[in-house]
């Protein structure tokens, strides 16, 4: 059997519910739009910034940074997986944000997940 996660057992961040729900749609749409564009859109640099994938790594770091923090788990360095796996890496830790973190933690997250929006 699962343990129960905080938001289950914590009537304060089970009031979160909203905020969570809101970030896993947000997390999906943004996780399914990587993984339907080309690998050549995604690995193509635009002027003045790296490419998109590179901003998807970057956010799926910083989403695994929130996890862990949310945790009270050390940060580790995310694997580099390739581009074809990019929206799965965002999508899985994001929905350790979503699982495991507080309002500060789910707000980031929303920013991060708007900055994956505008970079592709």
């Amino acid at each position: 059997m699962n343990d129960p996660t905080p938001h289950e057992t914590d009537p304060e961040l089970g009031a979160l519910e909203p905020q969570r729900a809101e970030l896993r749609r947000s997390l999906g749409l943004q996780a399914d739009r990587v993984r339907g564009l080309p690998l050549s859109r995604l690995e193509r640099a635009v002027e003045g910034a790296g490419s998109p994938a590179d901003a998807v790594r970057a956010a799926a770091q910083a989403l695994a940074d929130l996890a862990a923090d949310a945790e009270g788990e050390p940060r580790r360095e995310l694997p580099r997986v390739g581009t074809h796996g990019l929206g799965d890496q965002l999508a899985v830790v994001g929905a350790d944000v979503v699982r495991f973190g507080d309002a500060a933690a789910l707000a980031a997250a929303q920013e991060v997940v708007a900055a994956v929006r505008r970079a592709l």
